[in-house]
């Protein structure tokens, strides 16, 4: 059975509607090769920060410091979402027939090319919340295994994993890395993290940079600490590596599989410049393996499931992807999201991400009436600025920076912090005049 006659029998489509309306329709018979053209076309030269900055709707009454929340859409991504949705309402039935396996497919492979990973193991997902979930949710544990967390992460990783802990028996431990981040150090956290690492850990999990301070973890270094504490365990016993990484994708120049983690799990409507509502998994064939899907995927695990296809004719992230009806426009336009970046030069990226930071941490430490809880080396942070303001709680502080017509943030964590996080959108006169008037506050 394949999968228009399974959505045909379960009431979700009429049988033989794409042989008879594709002629009918020009937008839906457009060819993925026409698709894969329209969402290239857009050209940007590698590092062109004002022509980028015009690509955004953003209106240019404020400043914008707090984008990493949810991102504006940029020109090619809202003209590929506006011709998918076009299509879809001038005929949904035939246009999603069209392209659903092949666009998704499409999709994997851009986010492959940019995360420099096989595309087959790829999932997709509608934020970094929902992945954390699919991935924690669908870990195979047994009874008095151990996860270990650290305290800086997300609330959504925190929850996720204490109900897995809940439904197998497992135990969750969290283990801090540092006291004050502006501090921390990559021995320190190398240190802490494997003291509390013991026979019973399972599952490593931690955040790539903590939005809670700004605070970037060596990933790579710690990847390698359990690789070598692996090589001493057995195949069943070794320790699965977890990375939130939604604060550090689409900003620091990495390969994906250049980490050395099995799951890394990022939404991509904040620092990529995404469509809202999508996010990806990557998960190494290890990664995959220790896990169970959690969602049934309309893909062609439905195949499987009828016995006319293996599981190795599958793609694992295509397995793992949920199934169900999305907001397909916003999802297939996710390519254009990423080729933007690659046409930026993901170094480029980087260094313009950096090179603001830097100019903001490095003001906001000579203010005597600031504490500067972030990292001022690139080495140890992001795109992310955490801070008081002497005798101020964050909150007056962002609403305070409002009535200037700068937007930031504070942090809505067990700590809270003022935060800004200058991203690709900004300019160097923008954080001299948010400096400015944080310097007032003194």
């Amino acid at each position: 059975m394949q999968r228009r006659n399974f959505l045909s029998s379960a009431g979700l489509a009429i049988t033989g509607l794409v042989s008879n309306l594709v002629s009918q329709t020009a937008t839906a018979s457009t060819s993925v090769n026409q698709l894969t053209a329209e969402q290239t076309d857009f050209k940007i030269k590698p590092g062109d920060w004002k022509h980028l900055r015009h690509l955004f709707p953003l209106t240019h009454d404020y400043i914008h410091l707090a984008t990493f929340l949810l991102a504006s859409h940029p020109t090619p991504v809202s003209n590929a979402i506006n011709r998918h949705r076009d299509a879809f309402d001038k005929n949904p039935a035939d246009y999603w027939h069209q392209h659903y396996e092949t666009i998704d497919v499409k999709i994997a492979q851009s986010a492959a090319k940019y995360m420099g990973v096989k595309w087959e193991n790829i999932a997709l997902t509608d934020s970094t919340s929902m992945g954390l979930g699919l991935v924690y949710s669908g870990l195979k544990l047994k009874q008095n295994e151990e996860i270990l967390q650290t305290t800086h992460d997300h609330y959504s990783s925190d929850l996720s994993l204490k109900l897995r802990a809940d439904r197998t028996g497992a135990k969750v431990k969290r283990v801090s890395l540092y006291d004050n981040p502006a501090k921390a150090n990559v021995k320190d956290i190398l240190a802490r993290l494997k003291s509390a690492i013991n026979k019973q850990t399972k599952v490593v999990a931690v955040t790539w940079v903590h939005s809670i301070s700004g605070v970037k973890l060596p990933v790579h270094t710690i990847a390698k600490m359990i690789k070598a504490i692996n090589l001493k365990r057995k195949e069943e016993n070794q320790i699965i590596f977890c990375v939130d990484g939604v604060h550090g994708f689409g900003i620091e120049d990495v390969d994906i599989s250049s980490i050395g983690c099995d799951f890394f799990v990022a939404g991509t409507h904040k620092w990529i410049f995404g469509p809202r509502g999508t996010g990806v998994i990557w998960g190494s064939d290890r990664g995959w393996n220790n896990s169970n899907a959690v969602i049934p995927s309309f893909s062609r695990s439905y195949e499987v499931w009828l016995g006319n296809m293996t599981q190795q004719q599958v793609p694992m992230g295509e397995h793992m992807t949920p199934g169900g009806f999305h907001s397909f426009e916003h999802r297939w336009a996710l390519p254009a999201a990423f080729d933007l970046h690659l046409q930026l030069g993901k170094k480029n990226v980087q260094q313009r991400i950096h090179q603001l930071n830097t100019q903001t941490k490095i003001g906001l430490k000579k203010m005597k009436h600031v504490t500067l809880h972030t990292p001022v080396s690139a080495d140890m942070s992001s795109g992310q600025v955490c801070f008081d303001v002497k005798g101020m709680k964050p909150e007056a502080v962002v609403a305070h920076m409002h009535t200037k017509s700068i937007i930031m943030s504070n942090t809505p964590y067990r700590q809270s912090f003022a935060r800004f996080a200058p991203s690709l959108i900004n300019n160097e006169n923008e954080i001299e005049r948010a400096l400015a008037e944080i310097n007032k506050l003194g």
